[in-house]
């Protein structure tokens, strides 16, 4: 029976590649995009020429050209930076019912060797659905245990996970809990305290130990030496205990946040937090410790009956208006598509459009150092962009050409193939 069944999942998800694969090729070209309104997020918006070249964003001005390359008449159209999902399971998951399509969540509670860049698959279906929304960049992160892995930011063109890699891996942590894990958890008071000093004791010891390690590590390379130990979790951190990597931290309730913030005040590191879906009630708190916030999803509800029904949405806006530097995750597979109207949300509900933009833009761009790539319209970095009718929070606009890497994407997925497909149909035997 296992043998039937695994058979049947292995040639849905050979289904779904091919299906994929169907998409036509994104081309590498040398374009000028013509008279569009520039939405720079760096510096205002203006009208002007955009060219790319070499995969990148060679020259912004007005009347550019060039003998060898394409022209595209923007005119009337609008023009913005990739949008840079903060935190997702695409190209690791890709159908939630049949685990062996699911590749994000290894055994074991500090496995922080494990990269989510060796498990991204470029053929996922997934990818073409969410480029064509206009989200060219996401981080692929890893879940399960309290250091599930190592996470990797990624463009959504490339055929390999190396060619697809935007620069920038971070080691996720799961911040202890205090509180109940839902309206299914029984655990008494007294239990849940218990369980909390133990889960921050193992965090607090495996710092201890890594800080160790990174200390004999330097001892080593000073003298010459070389450990005859093979350690790759502590491996993975010593970046992070050294200060020349970023800890992403995921933690959610209130005094779980101000614990995380005490938490890395104390070991001095290099961290954002992830989620805080009760960074509104600290705000204050997060902006004076001066660590960024990457919260999401938005398009959510709120996980107390108490609550309003738009704390969620107005979350990320109260943050950034006690000064907290914010971008925006969906924490989704298929769906990552709606980043868009995360930021959306998230703009109508206090953030303003200009700035729920960067948080989707150049934000996570700064948060994860890859600002002087990618993030915003400015010559030199990378040709992550894209063509629009509107404003690409509303649902009713439609993105026309699309460059990731300064590759000319097809506006093509899975959906579009369907909808082309069944709108022209053969009406088959049935006359």
């Amino acid at each position: 029976m296992k043998r039937i069944i695994y058979i049947t999942a292995f040639l849905l998800v050979a289904t779904l590649t091919l299906s994929a694969q169907m998409v036509n090729k994104a081309k590498n070209v040398e374009v000028i995009l013509k008279g569009g309104t520039l939405h720079t997020v760096s510096n205002g918006n203006k009208v002007a020429d955009l060219h790319i070249k070499d995969g990148k964003i060679m020259a912004i001005g007005n009347n550019l050209s060039s003998s060898t390359a394409q022209t595209v008449n923007c005119s009337g159209k609008h023009i913005y930076p990739g949008m840079i999902d903060g935190g997702t399971r695409l190209g690791l998951a890709e159908i939630g019912a049949v685990s062996l399509t699911n590749d994000f969540n290894e055994l074991g509670d500090f496995i922080p060797h494990m990269k989510a860049l060796t498990a991204v698959n470029p053929n996922s279906v997934s990818i073409p659905v969410t480029r064509v929304n206009g989200v060219t960049t996401v981080l692929a992160m890893p879940a399960g245990g309290r250091f599930p892995g190592t996470s990797a930011l990624i463009n959504l063109v490339g055929y390999t996970p190396e060619q697809m890699f935007a620069g920038f891996e971070g080691v996720i942590m799961n911040y202890p809990s205090s509180g109940k894990r839902g309206r299914w958890d029984r655990r008494s008071e007294e239990d849940i305290k218990k369980d909390e000093e133990k889960a921050t004791k193992k965090i607090n010891d495996i710092w201890e130990k890594a800080v160790l390690y990174a200390k004999i590590d330097s001892a080593a390379n000073v003298g010459n030496q070389k450990r005859n130990d093979y350690n790759p979790q502590m491996d993975a951190l010593l970046p992070v205990v050294r200060g020349e990597a970023k800890l992403l931290i995921e933690v959610n309730k209130e005094n779980d946040i101000l614990s995380a913030l005490k938490w890395v005040k104390q070991k001095g590191i290099d961290a954002a937090l992830m989620g805080v879906s009760d960074g509104w009630k600290v705000a204050d708190k997060i902006a004076e410790s001066g660590i960024p916030v990457i919260c999401g999803p938005v398009l959510g509800l709120p996980s107390r009956a108490s609550d309003r029904y738009d704390v969620i949405y107005k979350n990320p806006g109260k943050m950034l208006a006690a000064g907290v530097k914010v971008a925006i995750r969906t924490r989704e597979t298929e769906n990552v598509r709606n980043l868009p109207f995360n930021a959306g949300f998230a703009a109508a509900y206090g953030m303003g459009t200009d700035e729920a933009l960067k948080a989707v833009t150049l934000t996570p761009a700064e948060i994860f150092g890859v600002a002087d790539m990618m993030g915003s319209l400015d010559e030199g970095k990378i040709a992550n962009l894209f063509v629009a009718d509107g404003d690409p929070f509303e649902p009713k606009t439609s993105i026309t050409h699309l460059y990731i890497s300064g590759r000319d994407v097809p506006m093509e997925s899975r959906h579009t193939l369907l909808y082309d497909e069944f709108l022209e149909r053969d009406p088959g035997l049935g006359k």
